[in-house]
């Protein structure tokens, strides 16, 4: 995660003016890796979406708990987009006050999507300050890429407030990705120290997963999916040539089936060469979508474009994984709330998403001298999201059972309360390692726990750029790895004509470890203080916040899942 800058700007205002601020908890912190260069001239354009409110949220909620409950009537009976559209639509006086209110300041220039609850809006600098008073727009820049962003909290009339769950475009500083030249040099460093022999591929990961070479996609109505962001690309040569390599035992594809969005013609990313590669190793011979999201314009949010997207297709792949994650104090409440919406309209379309539960263990927060706490991560601390995390072999150079990657994030989220699919699990690992847990102000005990799942996260083979790299690790890792399993079981499911498997989460906790190599070693990292001496959360037997459940033993998940 980016570190930033110890500078916040406070709102010492009335009660009364205090309501115009949307996302009232959105600290206004800079990062100290982005520059500013500028402020925006008036005549600069900025493009901002705004979220308006939605209708029947806890109706939404409670249709995503029914559709997902293996033991509900309405299991597996997902919606279309167009029921998820008419459910919660905007009403038609918010529909209508927004875009008054827009246009009453000449804003024209808008798209909405098939739900109506997004306006992407394009207006100048001066207009955009205008409309949203207190907001400053100023160029930042980092390792050559511009963002715009506000530089100061933005403030709407009351009246058209309640109508409007927030703004993107003005806050949310993305967070820095891996940087491919760090994996190689730890790579070098590591083969100075020892002799390396082997490394994670595809070909490693089926034999511990137990994975044989028939256990591939055949189903002609399944597809799955990676989103990628800021700048993030995949090479098509360098995927034909990983799977050249690596793939030669088992059947699969050696070219994405859809792009979505822009595909450069550069230097692939690390990360998008991570993801892409290895979804289409274990969900192999699945069509596989590329979601790419650089921000079309500088004040885009790449990641809130990508919900949009999903909102405004009715034809989308069954398993999406997303390696994107942030700092949940760094993101406003409202922002949040609004973001778990959207995940559960895409569960409610049968939709399974997964995200890397982060690379910063139990993560730390200096709240003040001498006072830290764990730092939970976002998406990866939402309730309606399957969140993957990392494990390695016990002998890094041999195929031995797995334990805790000291990088796994995990945690207890500090703002959504604990779900309850997941209660009974957690309250017993609490009481089982009770004596050993960080002290109580360091995690909110309450909170939802994750990660629900694990994979191998540790000394990857990657193809980038023509060459292949070795020693590349991160949750990044794990998450296609186990998306793309649950493509497979979601392509025998088609075969037999049962529904896809949707939102993970319910099911996944009654199944428990049945289907699961249990990971009970290892401990992830924290705050470096007295206290708790960086160490965070420790592997447990059945559920922990550093491995979930332990990591996919393939045919015997198989076997508890493809049962209606």
């Amino acid at each position: 995660m980016t570190s930033r800058l110890t500078v916040v700007i406070f709102l010492l205002v009335s009660p009364l003016v205090w309501s115009g601020y949307l996302e009232y908890n959105q600290d206004v912190l800079i990062p100290d890796d982005w520059t500013c260069v500028g402020r925006l001239k008036p005549s600069e354009t900025v493009e901002l979406t705004f979220a308006l409110k939605q209708q029947n949220v806890d109706l939404l909620e409670e249709t995503l708990k029914s559709v997902s409950d293996p033991d509900s009537p309405q299991y597996g009976k997902y919606l279309p987009l167009e029921e998820v559209a008419s459910l919660v639509r905007p009403s038609e006086v918010s529909q209508k006050l927004v875009q008054n209110w827009l246009q009453s300041h000449g804003v024209t220039d808008c798209l909405t999507v098939h739900t109506q609850d997004f306006l992407q809006c394009t207006m100048t600098a001066q207009v955009a300050e205008k409309l949203l008073p207190g907001s400053r727009f100023q160029r930042y820049i980092r390792d050559g890429y511009s963002i715009v962003r506000s530089s100061a909290p933005y403030s709407v009339h009351d009246d058209v407030g309640q109508h409007l769950d927030f703004v993107g475009g003005l806050h949310r500083f993305p967070p820095k990705g891996k940087n491919p030249s760090e994996a190689f040099t730890s790579w070098t460093q590591m083969q100075s120290d020892t002799e390396f022999h082997l490394g994670v591929t595809p070909a490693v990961l089926r034999a511990r997963y137990n994975m044989s070479a028939t256990d591939v996609g055949a189903a002609k109505n399944n597809s799955q999916a990676v989103a990628q962001f800021l700048e993030q690309y995949f090479s098509p040569a360098d995927l034909a040539e990983f799977m050249s390599i690596y793939g030669s035992s088992f059947q699969h594809l050696s070219k994405v089936d859809r792009v979505v969005g822009r595909q450069s013609t550069g230097k692939a990313g690390l990360e998008a060469s991570l993801d892409v590669e290895y979804i289409m190793s274990t969900g192999a011979n699945i069509p596989t979508w590329v979601f790419t999201n650089p921000g079309r314009h500088e004040s885009q949010e790449p990641f809130l474009q990508w919900m949009v997207l999903l909102s405004n297709m009715s034809d989308l792949p069954w398993v999406h994984t997303i390696s994107y994650g942030d700092d949940e104090d760094s993101l406003s409440t409202a922002y949040m709330q609004r973001i778990n919406t959207e995940f559960m309209k895409a569960g409610i379309r049968g939709i399974s998403l997964l995200f890397a539960s982060g690379d910063s263990g139990a993560g730390c927060r200096h709240m003040a001298k001498e006072q830290n706490s764990f730092r939970p991560s976002f998406p990866a601390s939402s309730p309606y999201v399957t969140t993957v995390g990392g494990t390695s072999f016990k002998n890094p150079f041999k195929l031995t059972y797995e334990v805790t990657d000291y990088i796994s994030g995990g945690g207890f989220s500090n703002v959504f309360r604990m779900p309850d699919y997941q209660a009974s699990a957690v309250a017993g690992y609490l009481k089982t390692v009770e004596a050993t847990l960080p002290p109580k102000s360091y995690f909110n005990v309450s909170g939802r726990a994750y990660p629900d799942i694990a994979a191998l996260s540790d000394n990857y083979w990657v193809v980038i750029n023509r060459i292949p790299m070795p020693w590349v690790s991160g949750t990044s890792a794990s998450t296609p790895v186990v998306g793309g399993m649950f493509s497979l079981i979601n392509d025998k499911r088609l075969l037999k004509g049962l529904p896809v498997l949707g939102f993970l989460n319910p099911r996944l906790y009654k199944l428990k470890e049945q289907a699961l190599f249990d990971v009970t070693e290892g401990c992830h990292l924290s705050c470096l203080d007295e206290q708790v001496q960086g160490q965070g959360f420790c592997a447990a037997p059945s559920w922990d916040p550093v491995t979930g459940w332990g990591t996919p033993n393939y045919p015997s998940l198989l076997a508890a899942l493809l049962v209606d």
